[in-house]
């Protein structure tokens, strides 16, 4: 985890040298990032509205002719891009995450539920909530204002950690409080991003293809009582919006590379291997020790390696079966800090 918290923090240091950037290119790339936002965070609740159709949704609102999708749908749409814009203004004004309170969440929360479940908008569920297809538990509803409290608390105590860290784990420690009847996930995506936001980060994106990685990470906490897939899943979305910053900065093509897909021509671990002729476990040792990088992860939980590493993999084995170099000397080598 910390070699790819470290190379987080390398790309960001590298961002905030191309600042700031020009007006419209960000307003044109936020905007772009406020839709694909909406449309997957949406989407892995079962929204059934394209990007296209969540795009015309969010510029147009219900004037939006939307054939054939239920007007929920397209509610849902329009106060995500609202609540889009809420956090945006949020991480101007507030100094630090610690400056999170409890009320920031019940206002992102009932600009979620608006004109779909006024009753519930912005308030704390007052009975029990089972996930269909999990054994997870969760707080009593007498319990749940408490649990907020001690949230607010923990996060406030946040300081030393990495923001990244601190953002993902303020993601899972409110779904496992799961305070809403309904919203949550939604609401806990955009309190991440708000965390990253305020800590200089690009608002990081959970896609649609990977919603079965997604809450298989979940269960694995649970009944393993294991963090790292869920914080592998999370640290990649925020390589991805950095790797589109990146782009837009130093000016390259395929600015959305990866986000639409994940696929294309990246290469699961088994398939570098064949390429290279390294073992497995050997490729694992090395991705643990920060010398790969994973690019992305299947739907089904498969890491997958840019076409690069193959070129970096044998770049490795000759450091070292040449030159006897350590891991650190291997590092420093391929320009790896940490």
């Amino acid at each position: 985890m910390n070699n790819r918290l470290k190379q987080i923090t390398e790309k960001k240091q590298k961002l905030d040298k191309f600042k700031p950037f020009p007006a419209e290119l960000v307003k044109n790339l936020e905007e772009w990032l406020k839709v694909e936002l909406t449309y997957s965070s949406n989407a892995i609740e079962g929204n059934t509205l394209s990007r296209i159709e969540t795009a015309e949704v969010i510029e147009r609102g219900t004037a939006a002719v939307i054939s054939g999708k239920p007007l929920k749908d397209q509610l849902e749409a329009i106060n995500h891009g609202r609540a889009v814009d809420f956090i945006k203004q949020l991480a101007k004004e507030l100094k630090s995450h610690q400056s999170i309170k409890e009320l920031v969440i019940l206002d992102i929360h009932k600009i979620i539920l608006t004109g779909i479940s006024d009753d519930w908008a912005g308030k704390y569920r007052r009975t029990e909530i089972f996930i269909r297809g999990s054994n997870a538990e969760f707080p009593m509803p007498n319990a749940i204002p408490y649990a907020m409290k001690e949230f607010i608390s923990w996060l406030e105590g946040q300081q030393e950690e990495h923001p990244v860290k601190i953002a993902a784990d303020a993601h899972f420690k409110f779904v496992s409080i799961h305070p809403f009847i309904d919203g949550n996930g939604r609401t806990t995506r955009l309190l991440m991003n708000l965390i990253l936001l305020i800590n200089g980060y690009p608002m990081a994106i959970i896609r649609k293809e990977d919603r079965i990685a997604y809450l298989n990470s979940f269960e694995t906490e649970r009944s393993q009582h294991n963090l790292e897939p869920f914080y592998e899943l999370i640290f990649i979305a925020v390589n991805r919006s950095l790797d589109i910053y990146l782009n837009v900065a130093e000016g390259k093509k395929q600015v959305l590379k990866g986000f639409n897909s994940t696929s294309g021509n990246l290469l699961k671990i088994g398939e570098l291997a064949k390429i290279t002729g390294e073992t497995i476990h050997t490729l694992r040792y090395w991705t643990k020790e920060g010398l790969l990088t994973i690019t992305d992860v299947t739907p089904g939980g498969y890491q997958l390696y840019s076409p690069d590493a193959t070129e970096k993999v044998k770049r490795i084995r000759k450091l070292q079966q040449e030159k006897r170099l350590t891991i650190e000397e291997i590092k420093e080598a391929l320009k790896i800090k940490g």
